[in-house]
């Protein structure tokens, strides 16, 4: 888990969502109504459900900004969005741009609407998942080379530098 500052914007409910599971204990937040309270997620089975096939694809997504395989096979995120309508607002006093969900109950539109703002912005491909097995946590990149590795030097990247030690 990672004690990186949260992402930016928008992203900080993509990184929340992501990180609503903890591989390596199996503690899934979505599991009680607090944990879904916090998404706007219904007490039912269809959208716990599909909350947690958006979470798995969005990992995926994470991973590949990191430059590492998929976890698992998962429904495309293109395929999980393309539901989610937006709408391009332009302010008035400006003449700023900002896309919204047409509908903003669903926490896939509030996703797509994160995501949207996050590729405007170019911050999306610096949401990343950490790349060790047991772990996959979310965190943002703020390294000026955008190659961070782990959500944690501290923790995983500590046992995986340990690992290639000992290892040698």
């Amino acid at each position: 888990m990672s004690e990186r500052t949260p992402a930016p914007g928008g992203l900080v409910l993509v990184q929340s969502l992501v990180n609503t599971l903890d591989i390596q204990s199996g503690a899934d937040a979505l599991d009680t109504a607090e944990g879904r309270a916090r998404f706007g997620i219904g007490d039912d089975d269809g959208s716990v459900r599909s909350a947690r096939e958006l979470r798995e694809s969005l990992r995926v997504v994470c991973l590949a900004h990191a430059g590492h395989p998929a976890h698992r096979g998962v429904r495309p995120l293109d395929d999980l969005l393309a539901s989610a309508p937006l709408v391009v607002t332009v302010a008035a006093a400006d003449g700023s741009a900002a896309f919204r969900p047409a509908d903003p109950g669903p926490l896939a539109s509030r996703v797509a609407a994160a995501v949207a703002e996050a590729h405007t912005a170019g911050t999306w491909l610096r949401l990343k998942a950490c790349e060790a097995p047991d772990c996959h946590w979310a965190y943002y990149d703020r390294s000026p080379a955008g190659r961070g590795r782990w959500c944690s030097m501290s923790s995983c990247g500590a046992r995986a530098k340990m690992r290639r030690y000992r290892a040698r």
